[in-house]
């Protein structure tokens, strides 16, 4: 059965997710920055604090992005950390076990920061439409 509920006068749009590619845009600059400086105040002998930086900015980024855009945010992420966060600098490598564990923390930082936004824009619009009882209905009629 379909029912009819009236929309809340006043209410808040419920916030639409970032634009992909500006999400990415804003996760190279970012990490781009963020490596820079973590390089200059600690030095690029302690990868740990580029990570930790760098699953900050992907989560902080993922929380206004749709799922689509976290795979992408992981991986700007990790070009940045094993790119210009180890030595040398400007080399990519791979290191299975070192890398696997990387990318398994930024794309842990995304998808969790993804899905509890999506479930707050969710839990948003379910309470824009909420159902106001109508004051002529029929069951407010009933004289007893």
């Amino acid at each position: 059965m379909i029912q009819w509920v009236s929309v809340r006068a006043g209410a808040r749009p419920v916030p639409e997710p970032v634009a992909t590619p500006l999400v990415w845009a804003a996760a190279s600059g970012g990490a781009l920055l963020l490596v820079a400086l973590v390089n200059a105040l600690v030095g690029q002998d302690r990868p740990s604090v580029a990570l930790a930086v760098l699953s900050l900015l992907a989560g902080l980024l993922s929380l206004r992005a749709r799922f689509t855009a976290a795979p992408g945010t992981a991986v700007l992420c990790w070009l940045f950390l094993n790119g210009f966060a180890i030595p040398p600098a400007g080399t990519l490598t791979w290191a299975g076990h070192r890398d696997g564990l990387w990318l398994s923390c930024l794309f842990a930082a995304v998808l969790l920061s993804t899905s509890l936004a999506s479930l707050a824009r969710a839990r948003a619009a379910y309470r824009r439409v909420t159902a106001h009882p109508d004051p002529t209905g029929p069951g407010d009629t009933d004289p007893h």
